[in-house]
């Protein structure tokens, strides 16, 4: 049998909740320009930003190492402001079986 974690972070910035959704969910394309020393690319690869059952690929650094992650969006609820994530191919299902994100705004 697996073991199964569960990891919460919080995080506050210095904006509201609206334009975080707002950066995942339609302006994702921009997060290498926001963040250029964490993500180096970001492309589509299958459906549309923004869209349920879309996949698109990262490349972004750990540690100065750099990491590639394929993932497909599973869910979008813009009333949470939530955006679920499941990692499809790459770095970290080498060391995990599976992994999922999950994003939420409270603001």
């Amino acid at each position: 049998m697996g073991m199964k974690g569960k990891l919460i972070v919080s995080l506050e910035v210095k904006c509201g909740g609206h334009s975080v959704y707002d950066i995942f969910h339609t302006n994702t394309h921009h997060l290498p320009n926001i963040s250029p020393s964490r993500i180096k690319h970001f492309e589509i690869h299958e459906g549309e930003i923004g869209k349920i059952d879309s996949v698109v690929s990262w490349k972004y650094y750990e540690d100065g190492k750099e990491m590639f992650a394929k993932i497909v969006i599973e869910a979008i609820d813009p009333l949470k402001k939530s955006i679920t994530w499941k990692v499809i191919d790459g770095n970290l299902l080498e060391l995990y079986n599976s992994f999922t994100v999950i994003t939420s705004c409270e603001h």
